[in-house]
């Protein structure tokens, strides 16, 4: 069977950014993918989605954006062929529609399983990427309606004809619902916590002022409660020149109601708490915007704050008005393959930076990995050059 000093699970950004890193350290290693170069990209995104952050910060290591729009924001297809184009540009040496099986300790260090054999390694980096999307479990008990999560959602016509529940808040659940009014559906949008965010202020992208302020750049060693920060809705941005919050998307049609909370004899149980968590939304924004005064000087227009409707704590499911349920309620990784104990009480894996408590272990692509920026695609440049120097250190004290 092949043995290799590491191995790279998943060949989208994130892997091929390590892979980079690797072969400019020397380190021989494979890259395998279970479907082609920038699967994720190209099968789990909705057809009309753009990146959150502007072409400036689409940047890789050895690649940075140089086109006619740098305050532009790509399409999930041209994601995907930059990313192969990545791919082609850096020899990586990826192993395309080889599905990893099994990770699990032995040999060298590692065996890596695939549906096309069996792999020695002396390392694994686990770079797979969003792979499954979180819904709760009353969904199973949902009386007979189609309900899906958002990685699976298209477009609106894969939805039956009539009204649609979009159930989260965040990046994802205000782009899709707000993509559902446009086609003129009937929508509802259960409201749960959420960061409210401006596209634009004071002449910039809020993100260049994050980037600015050094925001993106604090490692996740130097907050006071990193798990906490790592499950932070995202922000509530689309990829676009225009802000869409809570009250454009009233002022579209759309109804809000609160936190989506259980089902009972055919009834959505809702939480009362929508005021609570839309004023604890505006506190945050407001906090961010006197950050950004702070440094800037003066003071810049503030957008209104939420507008909260009354809102029912119920809603019925078998009237017909309700065909649909879109589920914006997270994403992650699918680790079921992986049989290392580097799991908590939760079945989260556990690591610091990047780093799990396995020796030769690592993982990348997680919301604030190493730093805040670890949740875009600009932050992989960074997290991959720490954790390919790890490997590289670790590798010369065992040698």
């Amino acid at each position: 069977m092949p043995t290799v000093t590491a191995v790279v699970v998943g060949a989208g950004h994130c892997g091929l950014a390590m892979s980079r890193h690797l072969t400019a350290r020397s380190i021989d290693h494979v890259v395998l993918e279970r479907g082609d170069v920038a699967h994720s990209w190209r099968a789990q995104r909705w057809d009309s989605l753009r990146l959150l952050t502007p072409n400036w910060m689409t940047r890789l290591p050895g690649w940075a954006y140089d086109g006619s729009d740098p305050d532009g924001y790509l399409t999930a297809a041209e994601v995907a062929a930059l990313v192969t184009a990545y791919a082609a540009e850096s020899a990586a040496p990826v192993l395309n529609r080889t599905s990893v099986t099994a990770v699990r300790p032995g040999g060298l260090g590692f065996e890596v399983d695939t549906d096309q054999g069996r792999w020695l390694a002396r390392s694994v980096i686990l770079a797979a990427g969003t792979t499954r999307g979180v819904i709760p479990a009353v969904a199973r008990r949902l009386p007979g309606l189609v309900s899906i999560p958002a990685l699976q959602y298209r477009r609106p016509d894969q939805l039956p004809d009539g009204g649609v529940l979009v159930v989260g808040a965040s990046a994802s659940g205000v782009q899709i619902a707000d993509e559902l009014r446009r086609s003129g559906r009937d929508v509802t949008l259960a409201v749960g916590e959420h960061v409210r965010v401006p596209r634009r202020y004071r002449g910039q992208d809020i993100l260049w002022w994050l980037d600015a302020l050094g925001i993106l750049d604090e490692r996740w060693d130097e907050v006071d409660d990193v798990v906490r920060a790592r499950h932070l809705p995202s922000l509530q941005l689309v990829g676009a020149s225009r802000t869409l919050d809570l009250n454009g998307l009233q002022e579209s049609g759309i109804r809000l109601v609160g936190r989506f909370a259980g089902v009972r004899d055919g009834h959505a149980q809702l939480s009362g708490s929508l005021a609570n968590v839309c004023a604890l939304a505006d506190l945050k924004l407001g906090r961010l915007l006197d950050t950004i005064d702070d440094h800037a000087g003066g003071r810049g227009d503030r957008p209104e704050p939420t507008l909260v409707p009354k809102a029912p704590l119920g809603l019925s499911l078998l009237s017909g008005e309700i065909r649909s349920i879109v589920w914006a309620t997270g994403f992650g990784p699918d680790f079921s393959w992986l049989d290392v104990p580097v799991f908590d009480h939760r079945g989260r894996l556990v690591h610091e930076g990047g780093v799990t408590r396995w020796p030769g272990l690592y993982v990348l692509g997680l919301p604030m990995l190493r730093r805040r920026r670890s949740t875009y695609l600009d932050g992989a440049r960074h997290d991959t050059a720490d954790l390919a120097a790890h490997l590289d250190d670790a590798l010369k004290e065992a040698s």
